[in-house]
């Protein structure tokens, strides 16, 4: 859906965080203006349990449709790996919709016209044997290379060909410790030395 950006609004009329009571607007542009196009009430309050809120977050995926740019207040945890997981890019931002959707729209076409500069390549993990692999990232982390840690790991982990994959970085980033702590993947970091940690992931 072409320049439409879903957010979650409480009471006020301002984004609110997704685990309290409030409503998903959907808004589109058109002819310079944005208007709401749909609207529904939507609460995480009786989920319980992981599977109760992956169903609450896959009806409100379904409410979303082809709109993949979602802001709220605040979303984390399961909620937020679902929806990342439905391919939609999260925005966590204060106020009224009308007071910052241009922000967002422009913030996320410049991510998507910013391409790789020719030449760059994902790094290929290094085959330790017995489907024990190893992988450094501190290059991406500490450099503007044109990649970033996700779409360098996220590609292996969704392949999956691995028993043990260990990761040499600056830091463990954000997303990872989010997808290895809601998905079937688990993840131990350890510190090398200042500024280098290595993170073993494998199967849960």
């Amino acid at each position: 859906m072409a320049k439409a950006i879903a957010v979650f609004v409480g009471d006020q009329g301002e984004t609110a965080e997704l685990q309290q009571p409030g409503k998903v607007v959907i808004y589109q542009k058109h002819q310079g203006e944005w208007r709401a196009l749909r609207e529904k009430k939507f609460t995480l309050g009786e989920a319980r349990g992981a599977g109760e809120l992956r169903g609450a977050i896959a009806q409100l995926v379904n409410f979303l449709g082809e709109c993949k740019i979602f802001t709220a207040l605040s979303v984390s945890g399961l909620p937020y790996f679902e929806l990342e997981k439905a391919g939609c890019c999260v925005w966590e931002i204060t106020g009224k919709p009308l007071d910052f959707l241009d922000y967002v729209l422009a913030k996320q076409e410049e991510t998507f016209e910013v391409a790789a500069p020719a030449g760059i390549t994902a790094p290929e993990p290094e085959d330790l044997g017995d489907g024990c692999y190893r992988l450094s990232i501190t290059e991406i982390q500490e450099a503007d290379t044109g990649l970033t840690s996700k779409q360098a790991l996220q590609p292996i982990l969704r392949q999956g060909n691995f028993a043990k994959l260990e990761v040499i970085c600056r830091h463990v980033p954000p997303w990872l410790e989010v997808e290895t702590m809601f998905g079937d993947l688990m993840c131990v970091a350890e510190k090398l030395g200042p500024g280098e940690e290595r993170v073993i992931i494998s199967k849960k």
